[in-house]
């Protein structure tokens, strides 16, 4: 492994996480050029977009979203962590509500983050995007019949929709965008249609939907546009079979259409870093073509800093104009989210 790197992999009650707690992974008493990053981000090119951070090096402890937010408030003041990583603006805002944030003001990174992909006060930035889109059964599914997240509670699609249980953070943050557009009274109603054309109780991840909808167990299935390009990527011959029954649709587009849903991966400061203007610099740095080019590709995301390049396999699937909703807005209607996708019976 590159010496710029030093990995300390998160274990609840394990190894890792034990060495943290008796100080092996020490609190810097000064601002160094050492950033303690703590990410819940697990894709191939993470090496390489750390081990390129020009301000220094990276010690790297990696875990799930939730048991690292749990970790650094554990730690408190005395935290050796320097910036949060991590999936969903769902996962950032729970982070940010659990006051381990610290507002940063950068002209780099108010410059390069587009206003609706960061948090108004500088708590955290996206750094990558991700579209969560509709796939349907090429033999089934004429493109022709899609057009919005809205119409899938037409019961024209009874029986017909694959999707993942409501505890994925993914589609909790997809209705809470809904509440954002619709208000609550309006996906409350909206939710009753479409979890009734639900083809089977929802189980598995977006990769299964996907398989499902190839398989004819459902003609139409939500999911994030990257686990598609992956089976496009694959070097096995079943998931490229996958990819030849099931074409991907971008919803939402053309003249008064809002976008599709785009959510981000992103991070930000952290209240008690005790490296703050080297973790200042490595969020900047995350901007850059370099980074912003590792960060997307390591998962065939769409970068968040406008122009730069994209995976050209994403690339072939097509353009799309995403909704211009500050994603914020996602995890403040995130509770009431939750409730109504229960309250409608979207099973767990």
């Amino acid at each position: 492994m590159n010496p710029k790197v030093t990995r300390r992999t998160f274990l609840v009650g394990g190894t890792a996480l034990t060495a943290i707690m008796l100080g092996k992974f020490p609190r810097a008493s000064a601002q160094g050029t050492t950033v303690n990053l703590y990410s819940s981000r697990h894709y191939k090119t993470n090496e390489a977009l750390y081990t390129s951070f020009p301000g220094g090096s990276v010690n790297l402890v990696e875990g799930k979203a939730g048991e690292l937010i749990e970790q650094i408030e554990t730690e408190g003041q005395n935290s050796p962590a320097d910036v949060l990583l991590t999936t969903d603006v769902g996962n950032l805002w729970k982070a940010d509500r659990a006051g381990i944030f610290q507002p940063v003001n950068s002209q780099i990174l108010n410059r390069e983050i587009p206003a609706n992909l960061r948090h108004p006060n500088g708590h955290w930035f996206g750094f990558s995007k991700r579209a969560r889109v509709i796939f349907y059964n090429k033999d089934r599914v004429n493109p022709s019949e899609l057009s919005t997240y809205e119409d899938l509670a037409d019961p024209k699609w009874r029986g017909r929709i694959l999707i993942r249980p409501s505890s994925n953070i993914y589609n909790r943050s997809l209705i809470a965008s809904l509440i954002a557009a619709h208000g609550e009274a309006g996906i409350e109603a909206w939710l009753n249609g479409f979890t009734a054309n639900f083809a089977r109780e929802p189980e598995s991840n977006d990769t299964g939907q996907i398989r499902a909808c190839a398989e004819g167990i459902g003609d139409i299935a939500i999911a994030n546009s990257y686990y598609y390009v992956r089976l496009l990527k694959s070097d096995d011959l079943a998931d490229r079979e996958v990819t030849r029954k099931v074409g991907m649709f971008f919803p939402n587009q053309g003249a008064g259409e809002r976008g599709t849903h785009v959510n981000v991966s992103g991070g930000g400061l952290l209240k008690h870093s005790p490296n703050k203007e080297a973790a200042i610099a490595f969020l900047e740095y995350l901007t850059s073509p370099q980074a912003q080019s590792y960060f997307a590709m390591g998962n065939n995301e769409y970068p968040a800093v406008p122009g730069v390049s994209i995976d050209p396999v994403l690339d072939g699937l097509g353009t799309f104009s995403g909704d211009p909703v500050n994603v914020s807005q996602y995890g403040e209607n995130l509770e009431t989210a939750i409730s109504l996708m229960e309250e409608a019976g979207w099973v767990s």
